[in-house]
């Protein structure tokens, strides 16, 4: 009998494994609900099984086995008004923290276990993402789409569901003696809101700022690495600590304009909105009885 030759597995099926593996978390994690929702998920999609910008559904189940690992066992997040967000069109607008952009994976975990009806968050990523090899691939497979107003207005008319932090990068690496302490907010999501006529959905995160706490941010050497921010935290690199998330989704807030209308006109309706997520922010944390344990 000659021996059989010892072959290496492909990237193909290394890929392919490690995507069952992680289907198989996501289903032992979300049980049948997790079937039940994505059953009922309206997605229109092409003989390939992706919609027109390039999501796959199997990949966000794939996506999903270590999110919903961190938002019950890790973050063990706490979810309040859910049910205000109306079906449809809508721009959800949150504050935004902790180094790592997970708040924005735990919205999107909330809004397809918890809203009604499922919604597949449709997040919005910087333009320089799809210059990275692969992962721009598997972000589009996942649902995420490059930040352009058209875009965004695209998404809108289809009545999905975008998620917008408007802070940005100035959110996101604040320092810890800033937290909870909202940045200045962009015109950019009152704009698209005006043009589309789309209802603000305000989000509240507790418990974000405190996963990667930064004790100073090295601008200097940032600007040096042409990157947008260098925070230290407590372990030097962003490695996020097992604070309790709650996520406060607030009454969905209209406006009337015209998305060409002055900057001050547009800025007094982006102030309203950050003084409603500044005030949820503010009985979030009254209510906060513990930070991690």
């Amino acid at each position: 009998m000659s021996p059989v030759p010892f072959r290496l597995p492909g990237p193909t099926e290394i890929g392919g494994a490690l995507r069952r593996r992680l289907e198989k978390l996501a289903f032992r994690l979300g049980g049948d609900r997790l079937r039940e929702r994505l059953a009922a998920l309206r997605v229109h999609t092409n003989e390939f099984g992706q919609d027109p910008f390039g999501m796959d559904l199997k990949y966000v189940t794939t996506a999903l086995g270590p999110l919903l690992w961190l938002y019950q066992e890790y973050f063990r997040v706490q979810v309040r008004g859910i049910e205000k967000v109306p079906p449809g069109r809508c721009l959800l607008v949150a504050n935004h923290s902790g180094q790592l952009p997970l708040d924005g994976a735990m919205i999107a975990v909330a809004m397809l276990m918890y809203a009604e009806p499922p919604r597949v968050v449709r997040s919005m990523v910087e333009r320089w993402v799809p210059t990275l090899p692969f992962v721009s691939t598997f972000f589009a497979r996942a649902g995420q789409v490059v930040g352009t107003p058209e875009n965004c207005i695209r998404l809108l008319e289809n009545e999905e569901c975008i998620l917008v932090f408007p802070e940005g990068t100035r959110g996101l690496n604040k320092v810890f003696a800033r937290r909870y302490q909202l940045a200045e907010f962009g015109q950019g999501f009152m704009r698209l809101a005006l043009a589309t006529g789309s209802p603000i959905v305000p989000i509240a995160v507790i418990g974000a700022e405190e996963q990667a706490p930064a004790l100073v941010n090295l601008e200097p050497l940032a600007r040096l690495l042409r990157m947008p921010a260098l925070p230290i935290t407590p372990t030097i690199l962003p490695i996020p600590l097992p604070s309790r998330y709650t996520i406060y989704f607030g009454e969905p807030m209209r406006f009337e304009g015209h998305p060409n209308d002055e900057d001050r006109v547009v800025e007094e309706k982006v102030l309203a909105v950050r003084s409603t997520i500044q005030s949820m922010v503010k009985v979030g944390l009254e209510e906060r009885k513990r930070i991690y344990f």
